[in-house]
């Protein structure tokens, strides 16, 4: 009987623990779809500039 309330103790202490973990790691996967749900918050990066440097570099790649 001891044992048996020992191991109960122990496992309602380590509850709250695994719970908030699994809030944590939660959180993000149920927080995607109301994103996408609202379309009127997509966040966009500014247009980057054309440079040449990709060119650049796959020529002087090639010869090296």
């Amino acid at each position: 009987m001891d044992r048996i309330a020992a191991n109960t103790l122990k496992t309602l202490r380590l509850l709250p623990r695994a719970a908030l973990i699994l809030m944590l790691l939660a959180a993000p996967v149920l927080a995607v779809p109301m994103m996408r749900a609202n379309t009127g918050s997509t966040i966009e990066a500014p247009a980057l500039k054309q440079t040449g440097v990709g060119f650049v570099l796959l020529v002087s790649l090639q010869r090296g």
